[in-house]
Formats: structure tokens, sequence, C-alpha cells
């Protein structure tokens, strides 16, 4: 099959990999809505608030972590087997997660879950960038990114109505029917392909990579954990974690069969699309956190209600996403991803007009806005990134965008989640004086903190309120400053219309 026209099922292999993203992506939005019910004691596991960290946490660390040594593995010894071994290992531990008996089994089923999540992620990507010509990849990773939102958008709503209706394990037992849907699609639709000329093993880089990045994400997380980057906890994993990348890179540039060739950062297209996309998501994943707290405790919205205000942020992205590389084709990639960081600095610096009184209606055009900016922004840098690289490398360029957009989003957190922390600490603080000693740390901790301790008293609640609003947009403009910085970073060095790296393969062998 000629590189030029795709694989003649290409549009079905897409469907079917979209409809296999949607358990991942569900997932993550789901599991948000049910933190609340999980910690009680009688209707949950009773898990306290760390340990409901860890079990968002524990997918986070191991899914990062191996993102590209997946990506790596399907490349060598074939994309599609990579993809079944994923979503079986993605079904088989969403069963153990809806069904454990305490917040331990749940975290452990949660890393076996992030496991999967690696294996499957840079696989479909990679599939799509083998099975579609050059001139048709920008719009499958655009219908591809549509997916994607589509899922985000379902997820809360879909979390709300299982939690209302149900226990808080079917928000896990719901992936299992999509997973075996999946499998029989994938094993019956999708072509296996690979590197048709595969270099010898790269196991120190691969080693080294998959420290580096469990280190570093680590760090992170527990950043993001303590609302701070100066405990000892977070500075020496952290710091690990970087010394071991660097020497990652180093070792990189030695050998003649890396893993990664750390010279593709010398292309403009390519470094200026990952940097973008860390930019982004630092800035959106940093200054969005707060909105479940928002919606539900200030707002006072139900996780069903909540769930559905979000929906205006992924429609836009699944309505816009499909017109994104058109809009990339006509204008350049460098004016239109401007245009879009533009779009989603003012977005982020509109939190900070909200407060408890603002008109949901407001808040909804916002979170529209904003989703139409992400979907004219990731979409095109998505398609640079993968063809920045050759369609033998796809996996490692898939791989390449989704870790540095999870590792930037965990950053985000870490970072803006400590400057909110200081806020509201350092606000609450006098409301608190009339609660018992004992109580004090924990209800200043977080607005849930001080929730569950003012059991209802308005003396309490009101300055809360307040606090946290104070906290969000102190949060909100920190993010818009860096997504502004991320602005003229793209304005400078992203090009404007540049051609694909050529396939030197000739003919597509490795599809087959």
């Amino acid at each position: 099959m000629e590189q030029t026209t795709g694989h003649p099922r290409r549009w079905a292999i897409l469907g079917v990999l979209v409809f296999s993203l949607l358990a991942v992506v569900l997932d993550n939005t789901i599991l948000n809505v049910a933190m609340k019910t999980i910690a009680d004691p009688v209707e949950g596991l009773g898990a306290t608030q760390g340990e409901l960290e860890w079990a968002i946490n524990s997918y986070t660390l191991v899914f990062a972590g191996l993102l590209f040594t997946f990506g790596i593995l399907g490349d060598r010894n074939g994309r599609k087997r990579m993809l079944m071994i994923g979503m079986v290992m993605f079904g088989l531990s969403s069963l153990a997660s809806a069904y454990a008996q305490d917040p331990t089994q749940l975290i452990l089923a949660r890393a076996a879950m992030g496991i999967g999540g690696a294996a499957i992620m840079p696989a479909t990507l990679a599939i799509i960038s083998n099975v579609f010509p050059p001139r048709e990849r920008g719009r499958a990773i655009a219908l591809w990114t549509s997916g994607v939102g589509l899922a985000v958008a379902i997820g809360p709503v879909t979390g709300g109505l299982l939690i209302e209706h149900f226990w808080w394990g079917s928000v896990f037992l719901v992936n299992v029917p999509i997973v075996i849907v999946s499998v029989i699609l994938i094993a019956s639709v999708v072509p296996e392909s690979r590197d048709p000329r595969p270099t010898r093993l790269d196991p120190v880089g691969v080693i080294l990579s998959i420290i580096g990045l469990v280190a570093l994400t680590y760090g992170i997380v527990r950043g993001g954990e303590l609302a701070t980057l100066a405990h000892p906890e977070v500075i020496f994993p952290g710091v690990l974690g970087l010394l071991v990348l660097g020497a990652f890179v180093w070792w990189e540039r030695r050998i003649e069969h890396p893993a990664f060739d750390v010279r593709n950062f010398k292309n403009a297209r390519f470094s200026s699309a990952v940097g973008m996309i860390g930019i982004v998501f630092f800035s959106m994943m940093g200054g969005m956190f707060f909105l479940t707290f928002y919606l539900q405790i200030v707002r006072g919205y139900t996780p069903l209600q909540a769930g559905a205000l979000m929906i205006p942020f992924a429609a836009a992205q699944v309505i816009f996403s499909t017109l994104s590389q058109k809009v990339n084709d006509r204008f350049g990639a460098k004016l239109s991803a401007t245009v879009a960081m533009v779009v989603i600095t003012l977005s982020l610096a509109a939190y900070a007009l909200f407060d408890q009184n603002t008109p949901i209606v407001i808040v909804e055009i916002v979170f529209f806005v904003q989703g139409a900016a992400m979907a004219n922004l990731m979409p095109p840098a998505t398609t640079a990134i993968m063809e920045s690289l050759p369609p033998q490398k796809a996996g490692v360029g898939s791989a390449m965008s989704n870790t540095v957009r999870q590792l930037s989003g965990a950053l985000g957190v870490a970072v803006l989640g400590s400057v909110l922390s200081a806020v509201y600490r350092s606000e609450v603080a006098p409301a608190l004086a009339a609660l018992p000693e004992e109580a004090r740390h924990g209800a200043g901790e977080s607005i849930m903190g001080t929730v569950a301790a003012a059991q209802g008293d308005p003396a309490v609640l009101g300055p809360a309120f307040r606090a946290f609003i104070d906290g969000m947009h102190t949060t909100t403009l920190v993010a818009a400053a860096i997504a502004l910085a991320g602005v003229f970073v793209v304005a400078k060095w992203m090009p404007g219309r540049t051609p694909a790296v050529p396939d030197t393969r000739g003919k597509e062998a490795a599809v087959v």
C-alpha cells in the first residue's frame, strides 16, 4: 500500500481507535466525581484525603513513567499487539478497582490501570500516523482529539449518574464492556504495524527513562499533596529525576542506536510544538484544578450538576477540533496557534472575575470559549509532533507528546495548587479561631477540611468561601501569566507552514 493513499479501511480503523481510547479518558474524568463517595466510611471505602490523592496519583505516576517505554516497544514489536495488551490490562485492573475492599487495594489496582493506559495511548496515535497519508493525517488527529473531548464531556455526567443510582465501584466497572467490545474490534479491524527496520535495543536508555520519569513524576505529585515544592520529599525525587533524565539525554546522544534521538529537538517544529503542549497543560491544569471545589462546594452544585456544567468546554472541543486542520492549513501553525494561546490566556484571566454569585451562564461561556481555543491548539500541535518524525517512529512521537502533557499537567497542579493553598490558609486562619484547637489544623488545610469542621456554621463558611475565591483569583492570574509567556514562545519559534518529514520507506511495508 502506497503511503500516499493510506490504508483502505483507515476511517473504520480511526473509529475503533477513538472508541478504544474512550475507556482511558472516561475513567480519568469519572473518578473525580466519585472521590467524595469513596471517602465515605459507609457508602465507600472510608479513604482519607491522602489515600484519595494516591488513588489518582498512582495512575498518573505509572502512566507517565511508562508512556515512553511502551511507545518504543510498540514501534519495535507491533503497535496493535501493544494496544491489545494494554486494553486487556486496563479492563482487568478496572474490574479489580471496582471490587477493591480497602483504599490500598484501590491504589494498587489504579497503578495497574496506569500500565494499561500507558500501553494504549501511544499505540492509538502511532497507528493513526501509519494508516493515514500525510494529506489526511491532520484531519484524522483532529477527529481523534475530538473523541477525547467527547469522553471528557460525558465522563463527569456519567460518573454523576452512576454514583446516584449505583455503588462507587460502578465508575470503574463501566470500563469493562467498553474494553471487551474494543478488543473484538481491534482484532478484526486494526492492522499490525511496526518499524520495518528496528535498530538494536537500547536497554540502558529505556531504564534511564523509566527511572527519571517515575522519580520526577513522584516529586511533582508529592509537591501537589504537600502544597509546597520546598519539602525534602519533593526536592530529592525531583532532582534525582532531572539528573537521571540528564543522563538519559547524554546517553542517547552518545550511542548509535538511541531509543529516542534527542537531536529531534533541533527541529523547530517539533520542539516548539512540545513546548507549547507543556506550557498550555501546565497553565490549564494548574489554573482549572479548583473548578470541582468551586462548583460543588462554593456554588453548591451536586456532582451530576457539576459534571453537566463542564459539557460546554468539552463540546467546544468536539465541535472545533474537526475544523482546526482547515484553520491551520489556511493561516499556518504560527498564526493559528498564537491566536489560540491568546484566547486561552484571556479565558484563564476571566476566572479572576468569578465569585460566589457570578451568573452561571457567564461561567459556561468562558468554558466554551476556552474549549474552542484548545480545539484549535491541540490537533495542530499533535500533528506537528507526529509529522516531525518518520512514521516508523510514530510510537515514540506519540509517547513524547503524552509524557509532556502528563508531566506538565501534574506540575501545574503542584505549583499552582501550592499558590492556592498558601493564599487560602493565610486568609481563612482568623475565621478558624472559634473552632476547637485540635480541629484547626485539618480545617485550615483545604476548603473541604474547613467545610467538614464548620458543620454548617456560617461564621466559618462565609470567610472560607471568600478565602477560597481569593486564592482561586490569584492562582488563575498566575496561570494566565504563564499562558501569556506561551504566546510569545509560539509567536517566536513555531514555524508557519512546514512540510512533513518524508517517509523514506517508499511503501508502507510495516502495515499489514
